[in-house]
């Protein structure tokens, strides 16, 4: 009788080399390669709200430029300096002068650089006096770096702040044309502050050196004299009020500038590239040309935006007036930097900010037990500020030193406020002010379009727009 062999290895499972049990169905990796995955479309993490793109009026601009018509306006020179620097000394570039009013239109190189060779520099402590109120002005001066606080006396015999002056800004130019001027108010030094000063000694040197220094500023003083103009420097317009009888009444006209701004429209363009083979045969369940269409569209609004806030030609950052542009008084946005900003325009609708600089202002906020409201702007809780809405806008720079911008800002034709400038109608057009047009299939079978946005920004008149300068976001 031969011995039996029972084989019981079919009564269980094969077991793999690791231990693990044996596939007994279909695996899912195999399954999807026979059905329709449920799917999204192609996501970007470059989309943002785009607020700016979205609170701009937007004017249709025919032709390609836009002229910005105001009244004649006498401004002589309201501007900022700049500086050159070598290690730590610091000069005055000679050209820059011309942005103090009192040596604007001086064209002669050798003049400007005379002046600047004969300023001197200085570093002042914080809480130090650059200029005492009714000491004699000591000479001009140029904040080269730093923040300087002036104050005079208030309306009750207390000291009241009369403002802030930060790198290139200036005081003490009545020396320049003044008989034995004075000090009407103190400036006190609120950080380390570099500053460089002609003094009032130099002045009076250089003056009586040079005959053509000399007759610009006696021009000078002639023209203030004989200005006619309103609080804003724009032309004045006579007009008699109050009157009784039948007097005769004052002849006048609006006088206009005579070379008003133009604004061209900018463009932002590339060309999109899709193979025939991938449009052809994997366009279900999603159009692969309209999916790369719409994420390219996606980053031309992006650069849009991104050009309509820092491009130096128009971009707002760079198109605010200097009359306009206001730094904080301690580094970050306190509410009473927000008070100023706001209060000093007609009708302000929106706060534009870094989404820093908005945490950085409620913790302003926060610790001084103040909580800002919310409003309902298009279907979003956004935070606000004595009910004017702050947008985050993450297209304004933060600079290596963590400090940043906020802008404050009046929009529409109405209100002569900030507008946004596109031209519709356009050949091929996919999104009012953007075309899309094809051009061609090349030999390798890959057809090309172009993705065009035509757009600008315009600043109607000066107070339209402000900024809040210097805003610290890492205290």
């Amino acid at each position: 009788m031969t011995d039996s062999v029972v084989d019981n290895t079919s009564a269980a499972p094969h077991q793999t080399s690791n231990g693990q049990q044996p596939q007994t169905s279909l695996s899912t990796a195999a399954a999807r390669n026979l059905a329709s995955t449920t799917k999204s479309a192609p996501q970007m993490q470059e989309i943002t709200s785009r607020w700016l793109l979205k609170i701009l009026p937007w004017v249709q601009t025919q032709g390609g430029a836009f002229r910005v018509n105001r009244r004649l306006t006498h401004t002589v020179g309201d501007g900022r300096v700049e500086f050159t620097s070598e290690g730590d000394a610091v000069r005055v570039i000679p050209t820059e002068l011309g942005e103090i009013a009192h040596l604007r239109g001086i064209d002669d190189e050798e003049v400007l650089t005379a002046l600047a060779d004969r300023f001197e520099q200085r570093e002042i402590q914080a809480g130090e006096h650059l200029a005492q109120q009714g000491r004699p002005v000591d000479g001009l001066h140029l904040i080269a770096h730093g923040r300087v606080e002036q104050f005079g006396s208030g309306p009750f015999g207390d000291q009241a702040s009369l403002g802030l002056m930060v790198d290139g800004d200036h005081f003490g130019d009545e020396v320049l044309t003044e008989d034995d001027p004075v000090w009407d108010h103190d400036v006190i030094a609120a950080t380390p502050v570099t500053v460089l000063t002609l003094p009032a000694a130099a002045v009076a040197e250089l003056v009586e050196r040079i005959p053509a220094l000399a007759s610009h500023l006696e021009q000078f003083r002639e023209a203030v004299r004989s200005a006619n103009t309103n609080k804003h420097g724009e032309s004045a317009i006579a007009i008699a009020a109050g009157h009784t009888g039948e007097p005769d009444l004052p002849r006048t006209f609006v006088d206009y500038e005579l070379t008003p701004r133009e604004y061209e429209l900018s463009v932002a363009q590339t060309v999109l590239r899709v193979h025939t083979r991938v449009a052809d045969l994997y366009n279900k369940p999603m159009n692969q040309m309209e999916q790369q269409l719409r994420l390219t569209v996606e980053a031309l609004r992006e650069q849009q935006e991104d050009q309509m806030v820092n491009n130096k030609e128009f971009g707002l950052l760079h198109n605010a007036a200097l009359s306009q542009r206001i730094p904080t008084r301690s580094g970050p946005p306190t509410p009473d930097d927000m008070d100023e900003l706001i209060s000093r325009r007609r009708k302000p609708e929106f706060l534009l900010a870094h989404p820093k600089a908005i945490a950085a202002f409620g913790r302003e906020c926060t610790k001084r037990g103040i909580y800002p409201n919310t409003v309902d702007f298009h279907g979003h809780h956004i935070p606000a500020w004595r009910g004017i809405p702050i947008l985050p806008c993450n297209k304004i720079p933060i600079t290596s030193a963590r400090t940043t911008s906020i802008l404050c800002m009046r929009t529409g034709e109405a209100d002569q406020g900030v507008v946004g400038l596109h031209q519709t109608g356009l050949p091929d057009e996919y999104e009012p002010g953007l075309s899309v047009r094809f051009m061609g299939i090349d030999e390798k079978a890959v057809m090309s379009y172009l993705v065009s946005a035509y757009y600008s920004v315009a600043v109607l008149v000066p107070d339209a727009l402000g900024i809040l300068e210097h805003v610290e976001i890492g205290r």
